[in-house]
């Protein structure tokens, strides 16, 4: 019996559906398919998938307002699969609800290292049903009820704001939260202008959770959409 988790492919394009349902057999997936906006909400009320990868230009509704009722009831990852490139399509998704953005034409690499990326935020959210109280990442922990933060057991010294930024990406893991979300998470109200100031407070903070010169960052940066808080291993490298 395939225990590996369910994922839900919405693609009206017959051609990049088969590629994607080929490239998950392959890797041994499970997945269903759906062509447009209307089997997506079926399969995904039916059988829950652990992930959805979607498309936007779907023939009978846009796939944000897919991305918007699915949130209505489920945290699921969803990862956008569209030829639609252009920053303000990749924020309209990923303000919707969606965990993630891949740009058509795709490499199958890429998209597998996405989809590991979504299922590690899948079990690490089952392995936490109820939250530790510690959070563990390459060289970075963060003892929630301490308030604390180290890198390597030597504690970082951080401002409140930095510390909330911390902790609001931690508990994204993986996932793309854009200036806007993230703006509003932790200063509640804002303006266009406050993007500015949220650059200063992540590259201080970026620059407190260094230990080395040739360390992967833990932050990566979304030019012109947002942040990303990588899963890294131990000796400080990207999580496969």
């Amino acid at each position: 019996m395939n225990n590996k988790p369910l994922i839900l492919v919405v693609e009206d394009d017959a051609a990049v559906r088969n590629l994607m349902a080929m490239t998950l057999d392959t890797q041994g997936y499970r997945y269903h398919l759906a062509r447009n906006g209307a089997e997506a909400l079926i399969e995904a009320t039916t059988h829950q998938p652990a992930v959805m990868l979607l498309d936007l230009g779907l023939p009978d509704m846009e796939g944000v307002d897919i991305i918007r009722r699915v949130r209505g009831w489920t945290g699921m990852p969803i990862i956008v699969v569209s030829a639609r490139g252009e920053d303000a399509d990749k924020v309209e998704a990923l303000d919707a609800g969606a965990d993630d953005y891949l740009t058509k034409p795709f490499s199958v690499d890429e998209l597998l290292a996405r989809l590991r990326v979504a299922l590690r935020r899948v079990n690490a959210d089952q392995a936490s049903v109820q939250e530790d109280a510690i959070y563990e990442n390459g060289a970075l922990r963060i003892d929630y009820a301490a308030g604390c933060a180290f890198i390597a057991e030597r504690e970082i010294h951080l401002t409140p704001i930095e510390y909330k930024l911390l902790c609001l990406l931690a508990r994204n893991t993986g996932k793309v939260l854009t200036h806007n979300y993230i703006l509003k998470e932790i200063w509640g109200s804002y303006t266009a202008s406050d993007v500015g100031s949220l650059r200063v407070f992540m590259a201080t903070l970026r620059k407190k959770l260094q230990t080395g010169v040739r360390e992967q960052p833990y932050i990566q940066t979304h030019v012109g959409i947002g942040y990303r808080m990588l899963k890294l291993d131990a000796r400080g490298e990207d999580a496969p």
